[in-house]
């Protein structure tokens, strides 16, 4: 049985700090971190996604959280071929994903940023979250064979945005395997399914290390309006056990499965990530420790086929 580990995706989010789930005291940078870390074994890097992330934060992050505490940093924008300000570039260069001399050195810079995480065990997966228009294809196979190089040693997770890459059963099983060959954990997602660019609910198994589900809510306004539209969802207590079985089915398949909410607006996602917590530890056990020894985790994913 999987060890599951619950957590939301942000701990910084301006959302829930306003939202007055972190209590007076604890709201500065390190409180809030010590304090979330003291109720999930888990959370989700966003910030990594808008801007590079910076060794010295990444050592922070390990003293300031307990053993075994993992963090799953999300993948710099220009690394997934999303749209990337100039101000976040580092050393002045160009958001210019087709220049190899600013890829090698955005790439450096995210390597060693979150260098003192994995050298410590405390790096869960690299999440690399594909636009909407990165579709199946042979362009996007390559690109995933340059992740793949690039990323070679790390637990990395993908989470496809186009729907097609889970279309059907021939379609799924033709992504499950070119991301088991390469050694990527497959991300599923719930969302809403009333809009043509829904993601289905697949949970395929690609690694047998690690799983990762992400929760983003069930907002109709996906893809459109502000952040809190997109995102404002709160779940039910019956939503959230529609998945215990989904979850207890990928729990016996892997060594670690991670479950995060990203519906982060206000409290919304800790509080949904505390349910989740609570049906997996009622439903026979299928939570299981706090958090896993950090000298037990494996540094990287597991060899290609």
């Amino acid at each position: 049985m999987a060890n599951v580990l619950v957590g939301s995706c942000s701990w910084t989010d301006r959302a829930l700090v306003g939202s007055g789930w972190y209590p007076a005291g604890r709201r500065d940078a390190e409180g809030r971190l010590r304090y979330y870390a003291e109720r999930f074994p888990v959370v989700e890097v966003d910030a990594s996604y808008y801007a590079l992330p910076g060794e010295r934060n990444s050592r922070l992050w390990v003293e300031r959280t307990p053993d075994g505490f993992v963090f799953d940093v999300k993948a710099f924008s220009l690394l997934t071929g999303h749209p990337t300000r100039a101000a976040v570039m580092p050393d002045g260069l160009p958001p210019d994903a087709g220049d190899p001399a600013v890829l090698d050195a955005v790439w450096g810079r995210f390597t060693a940023g979150i260098e003192p995480l994995r050298a410590a065990g405390r790096l869960g997966a690299v999440l690399f979250q594909f636009p909407p228009w990165f579709r199946p294809g042979a362009r996007s196979e390559a690109f995933l064979a340059e992740c793949a190089r690039r990323t070679a040693g790390w637990p990395v997770a993908v989470e496809f945005r186009h729907p097609r890459w889970w279309a059907d059963e021939k379609r799924t099983e033709t992504t499950r395997a070119l991301l088991a060959h390469h050694g990527f954990t497959a991300v599923a997602v719930d969302m809403t399914q009333t809009l043509a660019s829904s993601v289905p609910p697949v949970t395929p198994v690609t690694t047998p290390h690690l799983s990762v589900v992400r929760f983003h809510g069930r907002s109709p306004a996906w893809g459109t309006g502000s952040k809190e539209d997109r995102f404002r969802h709160d779940y039910s207590v019956a939503e959230l056990a529609e998945w215990t079985p989904r979850l207890r089915t990928l729990a016996r398949q892997v060594d670690e499965l991670h479950v995060l909410f990203n519906n982060c607006c206000a409290d919304s996602a800790v509080r949904a990530a505390e349910t989740m917590s609570r049906l997996l530890a009622e439903d026979q056990g299928v939570i299981g420790p706090r958090a896993a020894p950090s000298s037990s985790r494996s540094p990287g994913r597991s060899p290609r086929s």
